[in-house]
């Protein structure tokens, strides 16, 4: 678990192994980046030269689900986690100033980012071929007011604004590909084994990222979760618990004792973040 409250954000992540699962195969991180230089001593007479690699500060939120059973699945997760958190520290600057031609570059960062962690998740663990142990990976970079997004797999992003939850991402399963081709009907899908079959993931065959973005505004919260919660905790009661006014460590652990107290049949993930009015 972890709690950041900075830059107006307020924070917290946590996972939980559930009640069924012998292994954690969930990893997710918390952190603060910005492009810097941070000034301790200079007998300099002008030290506006400092101000110019001040940048801003972003929030890199993310969750990964791991699969493959042993230890892979959780291996699979904890690479995509850490080689996606290397790759971005050496992106960091790339965000330094906002405007369109930036702000498409650095989506353009983010999916390489992605790529990167798909390669070493195959390179380490499945000789570079694909078909071993994979996950899932959902990121959110805060920059105020934007949050971007990037997507792979069926761990969940999603938005209460003005006390309405939107989901953000899509899940990259053969249900919700069938749903959407107009073959199966989204109730169907939903009891099928298809819903939970990926047709992309790091690590495996295919991967396919999806990115965007949205806006965000004090009093917004933010939510990125494994599939251990949305399995047992309805969108009605998501809404209801990231509507209450309290901090983001008291949301996402009544999210996952929820999670546990309907079932508990799967590691639960969950990343809140609360934006302070």
């Amino acid at each position: 678990m972890t709690s950041i409250f900075a830059g107006g954000i307020d924070v917290f992540g946590i996972s939980d192994v559930g009640r069924k699962r012998q292994q954690n195969e969930d990893h997710f991180v918390v952190a603060s980046m910005r492009k810097a230089i941070d000034l301790r001593q200079t007998n300099l007479a002008d030290r506006q030269v400092f101000d110019a690699v001040q940048g801003p500060e972003a929030q890199l939120l993310a969750v990964a689900d791991g699969m493959g059973g042993s230890a892979g699945g959780a291996l699979a997760s904890s690479t995509a986690v850490s080689e996606l958190v290397e790759y971005m520290a050496g992106a960091a600057g790339c965000f330094n100033t906002m405007d369109t031609e930036h702000e498409h570059e650095f989506l353009a960062q983010l999916e390489r980012s992605v790529e990167h962690a798909h390669g070493r998740v195959k390179d380490k663990h499945s000789g570079g071929r694909g078909g071993g142990p994979a996950t899932t990976l959902t990121m959110i970079t805060l920059i105020w007011p934007r949050a971007y997004i990037v997507h792979v797999g069926d761990s969940r992003a999603m938005y209460l604004h003005n006390g309405t939850l939107r989901t953000l991402t899509r899940d990259q399963t053969m249900g919700e590909a069938l749903v959407d081709a107009g073959a199966m009907t989204a109730e169907a899908a939903a009891k099928s084994r298809l819903s939970s079959t990926l047709y992309s993931a790091l690590g495996a065959k295919d991967m396919m990222p999806s990115v965007g973005l949205v806006d965000f505004a004090p009093g917004d919260v933010l939510l990125i979760c494994s599939d251990g919660l949305t399995k047992h905790v309805t969108d009605e009661r998501i809404s209801q618990v990231l509507g209450e006014p309290v901090m983001a460590e008291t949301m996402a652990r009544k999210l996952v004792a929820e999670a546990l107290a309907g079932g508990g049949s799967d590691n639960v993930t969950v990343v809140v973040a609360r934006m302070i009015g």
